[in-house]
């Protein structure tokens, strides 16, 4: 197995990953990253394997559990909720409950609210240049997400600014100072939630969160502190990734003089530039994998964006290629972790570029846009376009 050293906050690396994949993909499935002290998952088969594996899990074994630093201590009592975080039996049951409420026709019938929205954020886009981040991408997801857990929307900007500082937690290089941050956000985050889930306690409605204190299976219902940690979940990890795909795939497509939008194009822009590109599984039983021997407690990286480049089943896998075939792209994870709210995404995504190119038929890069450095997230700073 080849071992790599590159920083993940290297300015080059952060504005294109995609060659130092290519480089760890010549040693084919696995590589040693040094930096994160880790074997990382490179190829598509073998990212898709070791998502897929039982072997592989969520939680690290308890014997290899690091200690939680006191002031670290109220962002994991959240964590300690999250399905995203956990293993069977404690994941089936919560992903079972959370299915439950979160239907294909409860998503469905988003459809008209969503483009209704957009129309609405086109309306009021300024005459000059501006952010497309701001004024579009970041709100259609955080409003309708709102709208769904039945929460104010007039609190949108509360629930980015909390949203973005837990989603810092993840940042590669992060401080004491965001930390701090993201505590003070994870405090206020819950007791917003708290006060809403009791309220809908008392008197239901026809929103995911009423449905999900409604949901049962097995005669278990979910907690409090189990409905606070969902919704928080499926706020945070569903706005995060739409906004950087949204931002990415107007990038790529007026970079390439496409103003038009479908499922296909959805679709290879998910594969082409995907908003997440690593996702840790943790070794639960010694097993060989791709010819290497793992032991309990040892760390796969699964990188999503490498695999989405992989030229074995991608063939010329750095061209924007809609009509492309092959499998299933990995930007919504895989196996049982396999993004719950992939479904909104992905009609969010449709939408929101169908009305906007519908709008904005002009629509342009007013400067060349730039990657935050924000790894293992991929997204945008800024957007700055012309209509």
């Amino acid at each position: 197995m080849q071992s790599l050293s590159q920083s993940p906050t290297d300015p080059t690396f952060v504005q294109n990953p995609y060659p130092f994949y290519d480089l760890a993909r010549a040693g084919r499935d696995l590589f040693f990253w040094e930096d994160y002290d880790a074997v990382c998952a490179v190829s598509h088969a073998a990212v898709a394997a070791c998502l897929k594996d039982k072997r592989l899990g969520r939680e690290v074994p308890a014997e290899f559990a690091r200690a939680i630093p006191e002031h670290l201590a109220p962002f994991y009592a959240v964590e300690a909720h999250s399905m995203l975080e956990l293993n069977p039996p404690r994941h089936t049951r919560l992903r079972g409950l959370v299915l439950r409420a979160f239907t294909s026709r409860r998503i469905a019938e988003l459809e008209p609210e969503i483009e209704t929205l957009c129309h609405q954020l086109i309306d009021a886009f300024p005459t000059s240049e501006f952010d497309l981040l701001d004024a579009y991408a970041r709100t259609v997801p955080v409003i309708i997400i709102a709208r769904l857990l039945g929460v104010p929307e007039n609190r949108a900007d509360d629930l980015l600014a909390w949203s973005n500082a837990m989603v810092a937690m993840y940042v590669s290089g992060r401080t004491r100072a965001i930390e701090d941050h993201a505590i003070e956000a994870t405090e206020a985050f819950v007791t917003f939630m708290r006060a809403h889930v009791d309220e809908k306690r008392k008197a239901p409605a026809d929103d995911l969160m009423s449905h999900l204190i409604a949901a049962e299976e097995g005669g278990e219902k979910l907690s409090t502190d189990e409905l606070i940690t969902t919704c928080i979940l499926l706020l945070n990890a569903g706005h995060e990734a739409t906004v950087h795909t949204l931002g990415n795939t107007v990038k790529t497509l007026l970079e390439r003089q496409i103003r038009t939008a479908d499922e296909k194009i959805v679709e290879e822009a998910l594969r082409f530039d995907p908003p997440l590109h690593m996702f840790d599984r943790y070794v639960i039983e010694d097993c060989e994998l791709f010819g290497h021997a793992f032991k309990r407690g040892d760390t796969v990286k699964c990188l999503l964006g490498a695999a989405n480049r992989d030229p074995a089943p991608y063939p010329d896998p750095n061209t924007f290629n809609p009509t492309r075939t092959g499998p299933v792209n990995v930007a919504f994870g895989g196996g049982i972790h396999f993004c719950v709210g992939a479904p909104l995404a992905r009609l969010e995504l449709r939408v929101a570029l169908q009305v906007l190119f519908e709008r904005c038929p002009n629509l342009a890069l007013a400067t060349p846009p730039q990657y935050g450095n924000t790894y293992h997230f991929h997204g945008l700073e800024a957007l700055r376009v012309a209509t």
